[in-house]
């Protein structure tokens, strides 16, 4: 066999494999909810429980029945027709059974197993206490992620050193805020306080790295409005994100200029203090182009023309994955939002497989840092565990500052 034939032969597996994961795909959508309601019914009521067939009646219904309903809350809820109050039942039924799920698959384990090696009770004991052990665990688990997801964020504050950064612009203070995502569930009072928060941090450049809202700027007008009394001495910028695109983006983007707000779509603005400046560039979501909006997409080399490219770069990119573009440009530092750390844990294991990070910062290339923010808000389930919102403080440090005294 040739080296082209054998090229030919290599290309035809790949395409073949490729098109194999495709077909799972989407299936996918159709699996996910059978199993985030089936395995946590059987654990909890057919697992050598022998809970009184009422009971065993009544639990399976009841997993049934949300088997059923979210599916068709969510359809109802984020398809075309948009009604808000099935986008609540379906998004909390979401969050419910994939905390019931994980906790079922969990404890369903290790529980039985450490009660097996202890010799506990029999059988039908043991698959008892894990059984209220899972309900326990989750109920707790729901209460205090409700209560994570509907809370003003806390400040999480850092000091970022940039090489390149001059001494006139040491200690400039930018705040992130990213990931609003105001939605069906009424959080106009909650965007007041975020924004309050955000005005005691005295920034010099305030971000918003996209997802305002599910739904159009009209429909969610009122919860975003809070966003125009937002406080900066040096500017505003804000940069699209994927969920604008499913919402009418332009919409967004012209909101956004009402409220005062400056749009980064591929372009940049400078920021000068004590004779030095920074380049603030900002690009469009990597899913822009794909929308068919005209004008829209994540172009780099675009929101850096016309700057002077000696000059230090601070670029905000809805989606960390956009690192690899702005490691390849030389940009200092990128501010990204879209993973919500995870939001539900453990799911942040499949973010991992889209972003190349998570939460906070970290290096990419010899120059890149990128700080990825677990976000402001919280999508779809109204449920935040083990990963909390936030809001973001960092202080840009120039290894030229004078010694501290």
């Amino acid at each position: 066999m040739t080296a082209t034939s054998e090229a030919r032969s290599a290309d035809g597996a790949a395409h073949a494999t490729q098109q194999s994961r495709l077909r799972l795909m989407r299936y996918i959508p159709l699996i996910a909810p059978v199993l985030l309601w089936t395995v946590p019914c059987w654990v909890l009521l057919h697992a050598g429980q022998h809970w009184p067939l009422p009971v065993t009646l009544a639990g399976t219904a009841l997993f049934a029945l949300g088997l059923i309903a979210m599916p068709l809350a969510m359809v109802r809820g984020h398809g075309r027709r948009q009604q808000d109050w099935a986008a609540i039942v379906g998004d909390t039924l979401l969050g419910a059974s994939w905390v019931l799920f994980t906790w079922s698959v969990l404890l369903g384990v290790l529980l039985r197993l450490a009660l097996t090696v202890v010799g506990v009770g029999d059988g039908q004991n043991r698959a008892r206490i894990v059984t209220w052990a899972v309900l326990g665990v989750s109920a707790v688990l729901l209460a205090w992620g409700y209560a994570e997801a509907r809370r003003v964020p806390r400040v999480r504050r850092l000091d970022v050193q940039l090489p390149r950064l001059g001494a006139g612009l040491d200690g400039t203070r930018v705040v992130l805020i990213t990931d609003t995502h105001y939605g069906p569930l009424d959080r106009a009072r909650w965007s007041a306080q975020v924004c309050a928060k955000v005005n005691t941090l005295e920034a010099d450049l305030v971000c918003h790295t996209g997802d305002i809202a599910d739904g159009t700027a009209e429909r969610r007008r009122a919860q975003a409005a809070p966003l125009g009394t937002v406080q900066a001495t040096r500017a505003r910028v804000y940069v699209t994100g994927n969920h604008e695109y499913y919402s009418e983006a332009q919409g967004w983007v012209d909101l956004m200029d009402e409220l005062g707000w400056e749009a980064l779509r591929n372009s940049h603005l400078l920021l000068e203090r004590g004779g030095d400046t920074l380049v603030v560039a900002g690009v469009d979501d990597v899913t822009a182009e794909s929308s068919g909006l005209a004008g829209h997409r994540a172009h780099l080399a675009g929101a850096l023309n016309g700057a002077d490219p000696d000059l230090p770069v601070l670029l905000l990119a809805h989606q960390p994955k956009f690192v690899d573009r702005a490691a390849a440009g030389g940009i200092d530092l990128q501010l990204s939002g879209h993973t919500h750390g995870g939001q539900i844990w453990p799911f942040h294991h499949l973010v991992r497989i889209d972003q190349p990070a998570l939460a906070g910062l970290s290096r990419h290339g010899t120059r890149t840092l990128l700080y990825t923010s677990r976000g402001t808000g919280f999508w779809g389930p109204p449920f935040r565990v083990f990963a909390p919102s936030e809001i973001t403080l960092l202080i840009l440090r120039s290894p030229q500052r004078p010694p501290t005294r």
